[in-house]
């Protein structure tokens, strides 16, 4: 199963599947990387466009519901798909279509889950301990009951795919070094080496975003102080893949409302007060997602 939906919010709404990586598009590498699977879905847009013209023979495309309603209602619509084409098998692979070097992690997840019978899945995780739910194996069994477990309660619409997998019995798997990379931001793209041309005319999303951050400030007469747009979202997205999708802003906010408390009544500068609040914002919100709390 290849995730390829998103907003792309981050990359001013460029599709990641078009994106152009060592010759192929990052669709076509993820398309790649899964030769051999008894079948093969595409969640996203169409997407025929980014892989040479059309997708390959057999390969299956479908689309989560609501559109953009995150990852978790995703991989859900991608088991729909699957089964109604009658491809049930043992596991479920999933990989988000904007890792180039997602194959060199496969290796390593296979062979655990067959050192480790009795395990429902094995996810990656990168050198640095980050955990990626989107790049592991499950059983298909295991998923399909989460999916409809959730799909009778709270549903799966901006819910986050720890929540969804919170329940299983899985393995984490370290992989090697830029297995899990992927592509969030145009340093993102940068760092692997992709590059995107804009139209001239038209500005990059760094940009806008510190003329925007720059207008806030001076409405809100705050000039002075010294925001880091990239750490801010770093903090938002880990809020949004480990609880669920709108934790993002709310979670911005509230780090923002204690930086500013703490500076009011001044126990620290306004770069500690930030940093400090941001950082416990992100630890917290990675507790949250190992702890597997309901977020209901």
């Amino acid at each position: 199963m290849i995730l390829a939906g998103g907003r792309a919010t981050r990359l001013g709404g460029v599709p990641k599947p078009s994106l152009e990586y060592d010759g192929a598009t990052l669709l076509s590498h993820a398309l790649l990387s899964v030769r051999g699977a008894s079948a093969v879905v595409v969640v996203g847009p169409d997407v025929s466009g980014y892989a040479g013209g059309s997708l390959p023979d057999g390969v299956l495309q479908a689309r989560e519901e609501p559109v953009f309603a995150g990852p978790a209602a995703a991989i859900a619509a991608g088991m729909a798909a699957l089964k109604e084409n009658g491809s049930i098998t043992p596991w479920t692979l999933v990989v988000a279509c904007d890792m180039p070097h997602a194959s060199l992690g496969m290796g390593p997840l296979w062979e655990a889950l067959e050192s480790h019978p009795g395990v429902e899945g094995a996810m990656a995780v990168s050198p640095d301990g980050r955990k990626q739910p989107l790049l592991g194996a499950y059983s298909t069994a295991a998923l399909d009951r989460e999916v409809a477990v959730a799909s009778e309660g709270s549903g799966l619409t901006n819910s986050s795919v720890f929540r969804l997998l919170a329940r299983l019995n899985v393995l984490d798997v370290a992989v090697p070094e830029g297995s899990t990379d992927d592509v969030d931001t145009w340093e993102d793209a940068a760092a692997l080496g992709i590059d995107y041309e804009l139209e001239a005319d038209v500005k990059s999303q760094e940009e806008t975003l510190e003329e925007w951050c720059r207008t806030l400030l001076q409405a809100f007469e705050l000039e002075g102080v010294e925001v880091d747009v990239n750490e801010v979202l770093a903090v938002a997205g880990v809020a949004a893949h480990s609880v669920v999708r709108p934790a993002a802003p709310l979670t911005t906010f509230i780090a923002g409302y204690a930086a500013g408390m703490a500076r009011g009544i001044g126990q620290a500068s306004d770069d500690a007060s930030m940093n400090a609040a941001l950082e416990l914002a992100r630890k917290v919100a990675k507790e949250y997602s190992e702890s597997g709390t309901d977020a209901e």
